[in-house]
């Protein structure tokens, strides 16, 4: 049986925000050494340097609410592309800010890690 990348891509959002909003030190295990995170421009490469930049945020909370979530399917291995749009609030008495993120999936044991992960806040 086929999988259904819309499927997937929405698991994998649901579990990336959530991780991210609750214990975003766990997300290192969603990276491998080739991944790399584009972070308003700055280049992160392995899970090390990733999760040391998402470690390094200035906020401790967040709560992330998605408005669209979009994937393709991507190459001969069976990979993902996905692309979310939302917002994210920083504290309670914080304006949420709009962001944008796209993700390269790429299939590893049954399961996927991020490759490629893009991030940036949509000002204005």
């Amino acid at each position: 049986m086929a999988m259904d990348p819309d499927a997937v891509a929405k698991a994998f959002v649901e579990h990336y925000y959530r991780t991210f909003d609750t214990n975003r030190a766990a997300l290192v295990g969603l990276y491998q050494e080739t991944s790399m995170l584009t972070f308003e421009g700055e280049k992160f490469q392995g899970p090390n340097a990733i999760a040391g930049k998402l470690g390094s945020l200035p906020f401790q909370a967040c709560e992330h609410t998605i408005v669209t979530v979009d994937c393709q399917p991507s190459g001969p291995q069976g990979g993902m592309l996905v692309f979310v749009s939302g917002s994210i609030r920083t504290g309670p008495e914080e304006h949420p800010i709009k962001f944008s993120q796209a993700f390269h999936l790429l299939p590893a044991g049954g399961s996927f890690f991020v490759q490629n992960d893009m991030f940036r806040l949509n000002y204005g």
